[in-house]
């Protein structure tokens, strides 16, 4: 079995909105969360200007990989994340934002946001009150102190606590209840 280097996430948070924002427009975007399938990942690739080895992710037992979707359109992919249940939490081992949402030319803001903040629910859904850890790029991490609240642990580690995985689950799932 191949064994994956942990170099940390380096994901940027571009803005906390409600949902997705069309950054010409400023509308708002109702999004979906849903199981990432083999079909899709045919589109999920290098060649078509994906960072990371999604195929890889997708193969590994104890991963789940999501996707982002605006509501009503499930087809094309905002936003991809690959979370595991550990005893005590949920470690985020990958999140990335498709490629044309990065960079000065990014059609929507808030994607990043919107997959760490599943990454909440889904850990008070796993029983884990919200507790969410990943590994950071070293430079990256006041970036994530400031802009979602995490706790530098140590080293690279970050943590996402309750109270604060509440407000950003508040902030893109308005309907979801304990």
């Amino acid at each position: 079995m191949r064994k994956t280097k942990h170099t940390g996430l380096d994901f940027e948070v571009d803005k906390l909105t409600n949902s997705i924002e069309n950054v010409v427009s400023g509308d708002s975007f109702r999004t979906e969360i849903s199981v990432l399938t083999l079909q899709d990942l045919k589109n999920v690739t290098k060649k078509n200007a994906w960072v990371f080895d999604w195929k890889l992710e997708y193969k590994q037992p104890k991963r789940e990989v999501y996707k982002l979707t605006i509501e009503g359109n499930s087809d094309i992919i905002q936003g991809l994340i690959c979370l595991e249940v550990k005893e005590d939490h949920v470690y985020m081992h990958l999140i990335e934002s498709a490629p044309f949402n990065k960079g000065k030319t990014k059609v929507y803001a808030g994607v990043a946001g919107n997959l760490v903040a599943f990454a909440c629910k889904f850990s008070f859904q796993r029983g884990h009150e919200g507790n969410v850890s990943f590994i950071s790029k070293t430079q990256l991490i006041e970036h994530y102190e400031k802009e979602l609240g995490a706790v530098h642990f140590g080293g690279r580690v970050m943590i996402i606590h309750k109270e604060t995985a509440l407000k950003l689950i508040g902030k893109y799932f308005k309907d979801w209840e304990l």
